[in-house]
């Protein structure tokens, strides 16, 4: 919906991304951080904040928290300092979450997203910082009561903080969807926002066209999809618009998102830094890192789905959307990068993948074909030895049934190679053309459209075990005597 006058105003966002990082156990305790467990089974002492108990740092969290600073181009922040943010929350079990503030891990950097109109945009980021998660409240599991389950309290969170750099909710999706393949990429995160493992809070505001100071800004809480980020956007531009339209000025609140009716409502007035009292952390040492340390975080990442972008469209030679199709799954992306390690046939490779591969990986939770065997058909089809419809109808679903043998095993077994006999394939040629006495009359007339007919029948005879190409050059030669 176009709200009138919404034409004058520039909407303004910028995203704070909450990724919760995939250790085994808490950041500041060795609590376990597995998803799933029964209420409040995964706590302790330490975790609880009891007198007496002290926390000690996660040093894998440390490394993820540096690949994914990596992988947005920050500067890595060698002495990093923790602190308290202190509120009180009835899910926040020490009255205080150990936060960075002043000096956080990771500094500047940006996102590239490529919006439909084909164009590219760098979002950038202010900075990333660790932390720890509080738990979670339910309010629809009792008739009365709210409950809480502390399991989630302590475990290691990254927060990825942009600037207000995005200007329409598809921005806001694309970034979103690339922070998400990164997290991925790297492994450092699932990136399931349903699970609540990957969380968005979005700073929104509007501002006349021109303007060079920000409006007041809303912050909205908790959006647990890309879809929804998109919709809490695109109401609020419209909200905003239409309060200063007729007169009114923006609060600055916390919202909260129904996902059902799609607005945005009052949570409470939204809090200043100066309201979180942050102090250092008494607890905790100062964290040193050392360059070395870095640049073998650097050197042990994986390729990241831009990287590998330009190297399937500028050395493989594959189209925009292929690379893109490719690369917008890690488990794909990883499976074809060892199919080609097999072929040099790429598009190949890639129409496999994007066609009947992509929708038994999509479907079926027993998909083990080895990417060798897969390079082995490509090669079989290459070399004329078997066509393509076999490969697809006989041969994938046998290879998906005997992952231990080799296409060419397989093709034995089943007897699906071409015949290199000419004597063979004339006469299935010959028994086509007796069969269809007409039809070759209304070939010989000019109806070039029956050949399919004899093609057809050419296939059934020889039981699909010919070259297609081959066949019907020599069936039109036969035709044109």
């Amino acid at each position: 919906m176009v709200i009138s006058g919404s034409d004058k105003y520039e909407l303004v966002v910028g995203l704070e991304v909450h990724a919760q990082l995939s250790t085994q156990s808490k950041i500041f305790s060795a609590d376990s951080a597995a998803f799933g467990g029964g209420p409040n089974q995964h706590i302790s002492m330490v975790s609880l904040g009891h007198p007496g108990t002290l926390p000690f740092l996660n040093k894998k969290a440390v490394s993820y928290a540096v690949k994914m600073g990596l992988a947005c181009h920050c500067t890595i922040n060698l002495n990093n300092h923790f602190a308290r943010k202190n509120y009180f929350y009835a899910d926040l079990p020490k009255g205080y979450q150990i936060s960075q503030d002043l000096a956080p891990i990771c500094l500047g950097g940006h996102v590239t997203v490529k919006l439909a109109d084909g164009s590219k945009k760098d979002i950038a980021i202010h900075h990333i910082h660790l932390e720890e998660d509080a738990g979670k409240s339910m309010h629809d599991q009792h008739n009365s009561d709210s409950l809480i389950d502390l399991n989630r309290a302590g475990v290691p969170l990254i927060e990825i903080v942009s600037e207000p750099d995005l200007r329409s909710a598809e921005e806001a999706g694309q970034y979103l969807t690339e922070i998400r393949k990164l997290v991925r990429y790297l492994d450092v995160c699932d990136g399931n926002m349903e699970e609540g493992s990957l969380r968005c809070d979005a700073n929104i505001s509007v501002r006349l066209k021109g303007a060079a100071q920000y409006g007041n800004r809303c912050e909205v809480k908790n959006l647990n999809s890309i879809r929804n980020v998109q919709r809490a956007i695109e109401h609020e531009f419209n909200r905003q618009v239409s309060v200063i339209e007729a007169g009114g000025r923006i609060d600055q609140n916390t919202l909260n998102f129904d996902a059902d009716t799609g607005e945005t409502s009052v949570l409470r007035s939204k809090e200043m830094a100066n309201d979180y009292r942050y102090f250092p952390e008494p607890d905790l040492p100062p964290l040193v890192l050392t360059q070395e340390y870095i640049d073998q975080i650097k050197a042990d990442m994986p390729a990241l789905p831009g990287e590998l972008y330009l190297k399937y469209t500028q050395q493989f030679g594959l189209s925009d959307y292929d690379a893109g199709v490719i690369t917008a799954d890690y488990h794909i992306a990883h499976y074809f990068e060892t199919i080609v390690k097999h072929t040099t046939n790429y598009k190949a490779a890639a129409n496999w993948l994007m066609g009947p591969l992509k929708a038994l990986i999509d479907d079926s939770e027993n998909f083990h074909l080895k990417p060798e065997a897969l390079a082995g058909m490509i090669a079989l089809v290459d070399a004329g030895k078997i066509n393509h419809t076999l490969a697809s109808n006989k041969l994938l679903p046998e290879l998906l049934k005997n992952t231990d043998k080799t296409a060419e095993q397989v093709a034995t077994e089943l007897n699906l190679f071409i015949s290199d006999s000419g004597d063979e394939l004339n006469g299935f040629i010959l028994k086509a053309l007796e069969k269809f006495p007409d039809k070759v009359t209304e070939y010989k007339k000019g109806k070039k459209g029956v050949l399919g007919l004899f093609m057809g029948e050419i296939m059934k005879q020889s039981k699909g075990k010919i070259d297609p190409q081959k066949t019907n050059q020599l069936l039109i030669k036969a035709l044109e005597k």
